[in-house]
């Protein structure tokens, strides 16, 4: 299974001058992990649809991350 947010921990200096940021995510959108769109995919209804952006649940993406603000790392 994968996931469509990535986490890592930027390196903080000593001298920084702003707050630092510890854990910085990135969104991998969900057509990346298929390789062809198979037919008979389940669909969202036209209401749904236009609320979701698109019309397949498995190419859904929510935005911005879910998880922001979750401590990832411990």
């Amino acid at each position: 299974m994968h996931s469509e947010y990535k986490y890592w921990e930027p390196y903080v200096g000593p001298f920084d001058p702003c707050k630092p940021i510890r854990v910085k995510s990135y969104n991998t959108p969900p057509q990346l992990y298929m390789n062809f769109q198979p037919p008979g995919l389940q669909q969202f209804t036209p209401k749904q649809a236009l609320m979701h952006g698109t019309l397949w649940p498995q190419l859904y993406s929510p935005y911005p991350d879910p998880n922001k603000g979750v401590n990832k790392h411990g």
